[in-house]
């Protein structure tokens, strides 16, 4: 398993636009949908990877306990799934009801969100402010596969609490790691090693 960092994506970029579907209801969502919440958390998610599966259902009850809170949040999966056909949108679908998760798991068949993300691996958190901008990205926590750690989404949980009380998160931050995206022939962005 190859595990690869966040890129870091500069803290006050604006919060990109989308519009993708949601496999498990059929609907489309896009970003002005959450217009009106405190606070948008898009992370970067896949079916197949390890570092994902590994706090799935720790980002599920993180996701219900923070929802309730008033931060939208969605995932998104951008894996090429003709190579990868276990992220799939119905795989998707199906990924949802197992685990239960109750905020929507987009499919960017594009890969064009999460580039403008510049999001390198699965799994990757992006938190913006009430403004649309960048307040947190990295890591949910310090556990990972290979650890003998708890998930507890601690550090994500930190940056939505001071995002909610209209605080800056801690300028140290750290890079999430995971799998690489699986990017489609000729799709892989400049930066991406």
């Amino acid at each position: 398993m190859v595990q690869v960092p966040s890129t870091m994506l500069p803290l006050g970029t604006e919060a990109p636009d989308f519009t993708l579907p949601e496999p498990a209801t059929g609907r489309t969502v896009s970003r002005s949908d959450f217009a009106d919440a405190p606070a948008l958390l898009v992370a970067v998610f896949s079916n197949h990877c390890p570092f994902v599966k590994h706090i799935a259902d720790g980002f599920a009850d993180f996701a219900r306990d923070y929802a309730e809170k008033g931060v939208a949040i969605v995932a998104i999966n951008a894996n090429d799934v003709e190579k990868y056909p276990a992220d799939a949108p119905d795989e998707m679908a199906e990924e949802v009801r197992r685990r239960g998760y109750e905020f929507p798991y987009l499919f960017d068949e594009s890969q064009d969100v999460v580039k403008s993300l510049r999001a390198a691996c699965t799994p990757d958190f992006f938190l913006f402010d009430r403004e649309g901008t960048l307040a947190y990205r990295g890591q949910f926590d310090t556990s990972r596969p290979s650890l003998d750690t708890p998930v507890t989404g601690s550090d994500l949980r930190a940056a939505c609490d001071d995002v909610l009380a209209g605080r800056a998160p801690a300028e140290e931050q750290w890079p999430s790691v995971g799998c690489n995206i699986k990017w489609k022939p000729g799709n892989a962005p400049s930066w991406f090693a």
